[in-house]
């Protein structure tokens, strides 16, 4: 009996032991409460610390980087267009005891950024244009290919004055001074995302398509004049190199029948009465037949080989 006794003794002793014992480690801060009051100061070092068994409660709290990520929403810009935002922070609490009695704990925290950094973004993107949202410099874009300046113009939307990141360092520090009476650094605010509303993105999109067929249709056009160009220079050596051929074919003709004129009457100047003959002979070919009926003189000088073969016979 006395055994039992002693075992549930150590038991409750254990326990009341245990509960007096709390370890810190590097990703944690601790708050001590007795009752739901604060007792001392926070636990901000790794290790291990003791308090008053099931009077005191240790409340943790973490100590790295913590994720805000705002609910997306349409907000109007100065230059009345309206765009669909997605934000998100990073923040950590750095004053666990503030922290512990104005928001008590993580989810009640994540709360008062709803209410304080959505509020600061809509303020700034309502205050600036579209681009100042969308761009940070007035850097030159490269996504239009060269040569459709007409196009570049149409798509202009304005000079970059302030920019993205102006603005969202903006909205960090509208938002800062109200997170720190809870406790809380913000440490960095970001736009997640940017795209206009479905309504606005049907024009924009048709816009684009239309811009882009304006760009196809130059293209098409310009190709289709420097391959008239190209056809026409074509035709034109096509021409020039057929004139040119014949040039030089003509000049071989006439150099050969001029080597042939004059080989015929080197062989035919040998002997006139045979040239004589031959050409009579061939002329006799070229303009009698069976059908040809002539009336010449008796002494004409046509017939004169005709009649000395006659003669003979």
């Amino acid at each position: 009996m006395k055994v039992k006794i002693l075992i549930g003794l150590i038991v409750i002793i254990i326990f009341i032991l245990s509960g007096a014992v709390y370890v810190v480690d590097e990703t944690e801060q601790v708050v001590v409460t007795q009752f739901g009051k604060a007792m001392g100061k926070p636990k901000k070092d790794p290790g291990l610390y003791f308090k008053i068994p099931i009077i005191q409660q240790a409340n943790y709290f973490p100590k790295n980087l913590l994720q805000w990520d705002g609910d997306p929403g349409q907000i109007p810009t100065l230059d009345k267009t309206f765009i669909w935002v997605d934000t998100f922070a990073r923040w950590k609490i750095v004053d666990p005891l503030k922290f512990f009695e104005t928001v008590s704990n993580v989810v009640s925290g994540l709360g008062r950024l709803d209410d304080i950094i959505d509020p600061a973004v809509r303020n700034f993107i309502t205050s600036y244009s579209l681009i100042e949202t969308v761009r940070m410099t007035n850097r030159e874009l490269d996504t239009f290919e060269a040569g459709v300046d007409e196009v570049k113009e149409k798509r202009d939307l304005g000079e970059v004055k302030t920019g993205r990141a102006e603005i969202t360092k903006g909205i960090m520090e509208q938002a800062q001074p109200k997170l720190a009476k809870f406790g809380i650094e913000l440490v960095d605010v970001q736009i997640k995302r940017l795209n206009y509303v479905e309504e606005v993105r049907r024009s924009v999109y048709g816009r684009m398509v239309a811009e882009r067929k304006q760009i196809a249709e130059k293209f098409r056009s310009e190709g289709k004049g420097e391959a008239r160009k190209i056809e026409g220079d074509r035709e034109k050596e096509m021409k020039r190199i057929t004139s040119e051929a014949y040039r030089k074919s003509q000049e071989i003709k006439g150099k050969a029948d001029a080597e042939a004129t004059k080989i015929y009457a080197q062989a035919y100047g040998q002997d006139p009465d045979f040239y004589s003959f031959v050409n009579t002979l061939d002329i006799y070919k070229e303009t009698l037949d069976k059908d040809s009926t002539l009336v010449l003189s008796t002494d004409s000088e046509f017939f004169k080989y005709m009649k000395g073969y006659m003669g003979e016979r």
